[in-house]
């Protein structure tokens, strides 16, 4: 039965340090972890970012005073994509970055994404350093004079990012009609005015942040909201998240293209130009069977890690990978960024419909059939599958029942306390059927929270 093999930490998920702002994820705390980042680091500079939340500037002026109180130095560059605080950390020359967003969570959420040098999620290793420092509540270097670290504001972070950015565009977007949807997040400025500026018709929906409505019914999380937008249809869509590292696109016919048929699309367009590296493509356990069939077919090797883009980053680099991803909308491009960047992944794509000269809607279809997907997330009071032996003979027994016709996955959440139940098959009814009764199991064995 496949299992993340990573047990949770206290306060480091799959995508850094999550919480309720001003309650979980607390001014002391943000203040503890920017000391202990930066005490780890040894000093040196930090990009902090930011998405549109309320709690963002409270949560910012706290990292910022403790690494400064630890002689870290921050370059502040505002509300902006997290591929922008990556982007930077590596132009400014910078030891870290830090982001505060909580991605895809509703506005009360918050969170810290620490990056490092190179730009990418810090591994584990290091986030377990973090964690060990401020546990043991190690004594931090007190720095005094000019000792104690200086911040200072990146006025021009974003046009910086996007001349970046730009530069692995298409000549020109002239004659694409776009329909973005920012979720009130850190790409309302950023997105419009890349594509935009590249001769896009674009229409902008859900750019109008006023802190408490980011990823609001709207976003990558709500890609069908922009489906339904009167002004969006007959064009291609694109749905970043809160911090604008996810991208959920939406075709011509306002059919919804997830993070597996953005990288079915892109890797078979690389694969036909001799540019898919390795001739391999890392993807995590959660990826459809019609895009591990689509691969298997055009003959890419297909990779799989546990859940979490820094363990797809990890195979990419051990693997020497170009392309790597998840369902969910995260994708890294080696040979543009090291972490998820909504917007370089739209660029990729809409460089596809350029060389291509074809719809998104005829690329979808062409790249991998969907098998019916049913997720159920379970509450449970353990997240112990290795001790429920039941659940395990259920799993094999619904395994049987599906032979090569579908898929089964049972995994504890490395975020949230929850199991999650994943069943996919060749017709939605037997999904959901299967999905269910092995969710029954798994509260049986696990008990309800």
């Amino acid at each position: 039965m496949p299992a993340d093999p990573s047990p949770p930490r206290r306060l480091f998920g799959t995508d850094g340090v999550r919480g309720v702002a001003n309650s979980d994820l607390d001014v002391d705390l943000v203040m503890g972890l920017a000391r202990a980042a930066g005490d780890l680091a040894g000093g040196g500079t930090v990009v902090v970012g930011r998405d549109t939340r309320r709690s963002g500037p409270m949560l910012v002026a706290a990292l910022q005073a403790g690494f400064h109180s630890v002689g870290v130095d921050t370059l502040d560059a505002g509300v902006i994509p997290v591929g922008g605080v990556s982007a930077l950390v590596t132009e400014c020359g910078a030891d870290l970055g830090a982001m505060v967003s909580a991605s895809h969570n509703p506005a009360p959420d918050n969170g810290i994404k620490f990056l490092d040098a190179d730009g990418s999620k810090l591994d584990d290793e290091r986030e377990a350093g973090i964690e060990a420092r401020l546990a043991r509540g190690a004594p931090w270097r007190r720095p005094t004079g000019a000792g104690v670290g200086a911040g200072r504001a990146l006025a021009d972070a974003t046009d910086r990012y996007l001349a970046g950015v730009r530069s692995h565009a298409p000549e020109s977007l002239a004659g694409l009609r776009l329909a973005l949807d920012c979720a009130h997040g850190a790409a309302h400025r950023a997105a419009p005015e890349l594509f935009g500026s590249l001769g896009a018709d674009v229409a902008t929906f859900f750019a109008d942040p006023d802190g408490m409505n980011i990823n609001h019914g709207c976003g990558a999380t709500s890609p069908e909201r922009l489906a339904s937008e009167t002004g969006a249809a007959g064009r291609i869509g694109f749905c970043f998240d809160g911090d604008a590292d996810r991208l959920i696109a939406v075709d011509e016919d306002g059919s919804v293209v997830n993070g597996d048929v953005i990288m079915a699309i892109i890797a078979l367009h690389l694969k036909s130009r001799g540019e898919l590296a390795g001739n391999k493509v890392v993807t995590t356990v959660m990826s459809n069977l019609g895009f591990r069939r689509s691969m298997q077919e055009a003959g890419v090797d297909l990779l799989e890690t546990q859940v979490g883009d820094r363990y797809v980053l990890a195979a990419m680099r051990e693997h020497g990978a170009v392309l790597g991803g998840e369902q969910s909308g995260h994708v890294i491009q080696l040979d543009r960024g090291t972490t998820g960047d909504g917007l370089l992944t739209a660029l990729r794509l809409l460089e596809v419909v350029v060389r291509e000269r074809c719809r998104l809607a005829d690329l979808r279809r062409d790249a991998m059939t969907q098998y019916p997907q049913v997720l159920v997330n379970l509450a449970v009071r353990s997240r112990d599958l290795d001790g429920a032996r039941g659940v395990g003979e259920a799993v094999a027994a619904a395994e049987a029942e599906l032979g090569d016709d579908g898929r089964v996955l049972v995994r504890a959440s490395g975020t949230e306390p929850l199991v999650r139940v994943m069943v996919e098959a060749a017709t939605a009814e037997t999904a959901d059927s299967i999905a269910h009764r092995l969710a029954g199991v798994v509260r049986r064995e696990l008990g309800r929270a």
